[in-house]
């Protein structure tokens, strides 16, 4: 049987937003252990990041702007979006380093959690891995194209957006880390659908191929805060340095 106690928590949230780790802790299950990313320190905040700051502690940037009718590939990328992707690293690193629980769970600050989440989401995947095994399973996030149908309560998710909420089992964190993230960053959100589909942008599909199997929960498990009322660390901040 999975308990709360098979579950490392983290949560991405910024020394400069309290408000929003007031508003989540306020949602958290009591019984699931949770770090918070806030009382670290590390380059996750867009608004103090720089290439000369990014270059001296060994990251490189994946050369991101293409010309594409898509909005989000054809501009470059942010520092809010650097800094995000940082901190999901910072978090699996820290994960795969302690702790042998079989699950790890990632939610963004601006997650919206149910009163019933932590039972829903033990229930979810005892039928799961009661019927397959996964390396990742969204709780929630955008689809962007179709998904497929998969197992009662789950879908085989399409290409999709937003790093909100999901759970990683500890095996894909090796994964995730072997893939060198740090020395071709790119937005998380992008990242994590190169892992289990074709990418439509055949160079990230080159530099990160498929090699995870991916569940989302039917409905959404998660939901999102809307930005008019939360505001989005990653949107609200300046493009990197040309």
């Amino acid at each position: 049987m999975i308990t709360a106690s098979d579950i490392r928590g983290y949560v991405v949230n910024l020394p400069r937003r309290p408000d929003r780790r007031a508003w989540i802790e306020r949602s958290l299950p009591a019984d699931l252990a949770v770090t918070v990313t806030s009382d670290w320190t590390g380059p996750f905040d867009g608004h103090a990041l720089s290439c000369t700051m990014l270059e001296t502690a060994g990251y490189k940037l994946f050369p991101w702007q293409i010309d594409s009718d898509n909005p989000w590939w054809s501009r470059p990328l942010k520092y809010g979006e650097i800094g995000c992707t940082l901190a999901h690293l910072a978090c699996w690193r820290h994960a795969a380093g302690t702790g042998t629980e079989p699950f790890v769970l990632m939610l963004e600050d601006d997650a919206v959690l149910g009163p019933a989440f932590l039972d829903e989401l033990l229930r979810g995947l005892e039928r799961l891995i009661s019927q397959t095994w996964f390396d990742l399973l969204y709780l929630g996030r955008y689809p962007l194209e179709p998904d497929q149908s998969a197992l009662p309560g789950f879908l085989s998710p399409g290409y999709s957006h937003c790093t909100f909420g999901y759970l990683l089992t500890r095996p894909a964190l090796d994964i995730l880390l072997a893939t060198q993230l740090e020395h071709a960053l790119v937005p998380v959100d992008e990242f994590l659908p190169a892992l289990y589909l074709a990418h439509p942008r055949p160079d990230l599909r080159a530099r990160f191929p498929r090699q995870l199997t991916a569940f989302a929960f039917d409905p959404p498990l998660v939901g999102q805060r809307p930005k008019d009322e939360a505001g989005s660390d990653t949107e609200d901040s300046a493009f990197v340095d040309p």
